[in-house]
């Protein structure tokens, strides 16, 4: 069972698509945003379709994901899960050790 299919494709499935799935709340800007579960789906399923055709990313390839913790970070995690691609996180607060660390781990 494909994890990004229990988190986002059920919830729609099952009629709770209007229901808020992820809540951004920037410190910085103040903004608020939210994403119902129906977004959620067709966010990560665009970004699914530009990792495959764009970079012909597919199940078993490695991705390295380097994003602020805005929710395109998130979007781009479930994306890699959908496709069953392998992912890394890192952020932009890392030391360069760590962030080279991470990279060869990826």
């Amino acid at each position: 069972m494909n994890i990004c299919y229990n988190a986002v494709d059920r919830h729609v499935d099952e009629g709770r698509g209007n229901v808020d799935a992820l809540i951004y709340d920037s410190v910085y800007t103040g903004e608020q945003i939210r994403y119902t579960y129906k977004d959620l789906k067709l966010h990560v399923g665009k970004f699914a379709s530009i990792l495959k055709e764009r970079f012909r990313v597919q199940r078993g390839d490695r991705v390295l994901i380097y994003m602020p913790m805005v929710p395109q970070a998130a979007f781009a995690m479930l994306a890699c899960s959908r496709i069953g691609a392998i992912h890394s996180v890192v952020f932009g607060g890392f030391a360069a050790a760590e962030l080279a660390n991470r990279i060869d781990d990826c």
